[in-house]
């Protein structure tokens, strides 16, 4: 994408009928690291890749507990995910203390691509640059959502969003009919492989992931590092693995070439989508 006469505020129309700004803004959720998001009839798994600036600093959290009922994943811009997320989180504590109750998760939903509507037609504001999975537990059942920077939103069993985003979706087309009567321990390992088919090639640790669950007696909550490192050892050692085995076989014969085609995406990331 390159600068011209129809990108320098979101308002104008392209005569292609296009809003360039708001363009940017979803290649903004195309450069942010990793997040995927899959759901069975009673539970929903969240996990996203964590990816630090540099070796001495610490990655940024990319997963937010909005509810007990409620939890996003983010790819894009930090800062407008947690912003967000704090919305998100005010509307949860409005509807509960007016009506006693959870707010539903489609009805966050769509008031949060209210918001990020708004922002695509007043020439003073900017897209969030940022997109969101939003999976919840309400009366009728899981949900996952998709929130995209132009104030659409979509409902799906399985998603991935951000850079590499498309090993996963691969993974997760192989396998979304089987995950409506997963268990949930079935849903974080086809989670954590999906993470491993954006790494390319890098050893999947807990350091280099966070996952988090809600479902049918259990409140939204992020796994420890501890839970997690069981888990994968867990599935590699019942040799499970076997899609991400094969993955890794051709990797393997690329060698070299798969590292710097890695290398190159990272330099392609902006330092603030990390």
């Amino acid at each position: 994408m390159f600068r011209n006469q129809y990108d320098t505020d979101v308002t104008t129309w392209s005569p292609q009928g296009r809003l360039f700004q708001v363009e940017y803004a979803m290649e903004a959720v195309k450069q942010g690291s990793a997040a995927i998001g899959l759901r069975s009839n009673t539970h929903a798994v969240l996990a996203c890749v964590n990816k630090a600036n540099s070796e001495l600093s610490s990655h940024q959290r990319k997963i937010f507990k909005v509810d007990d009922h409620i939890g996003v994943a983010i790819a894009g811009l930090t800062a407008d995910g947690r912003v967000l997320s704090r919305y998100m989180r005010s509307e949860c504590i409005n509807y509960g203390y007016t009506y006693e109750s959870p707010l539903p998760v489609g009805r966050l939903v769509v008031q949060l691509a209210d918001k990020a509507q708004v922002c695509t037609q007043r020439s003073w504001k900017r897209p969030y640059g940022v997109g969101l999975l939003v999976a919840g537990l309400d009366e009728s059942g899981a949900h996952l959502y998709y929130n995209c920077p132009s104030g659409n939103y979509f409902e799906y069993q399985a998603f991935a969003i951000g850079s590499r985003s498309q090993a996963a979706k691969t993974y997760l087309e192989r396998k979304f009919e089987n995950f409506p009567q997963s268990s949930r321990d079935e849903l974080i390992k086809d989670a954590l492989f999906a993470i491993r088919e954006t790494l390319q090639g890098e050893k999947l640790t807990s350091s280099v992931c966070t996952v988090s669950v809600v479902g049918v007696g259990e409140a939204f909550n992020i796994l420890d590092q501890a839970t997690v490192q069981a888990l994968i050892n867990e599935f590699e050692i019942s040799g499970e693995e076997a899609p991400a085995a094969a993955a890794g076989a051709e990797e393997a014969a690329g060698g070299a070439a798969a590292d710097q085609g890695g290398a190159a995406a990272e330099e392609e990331t902006a330092p603030m989508d990390i």
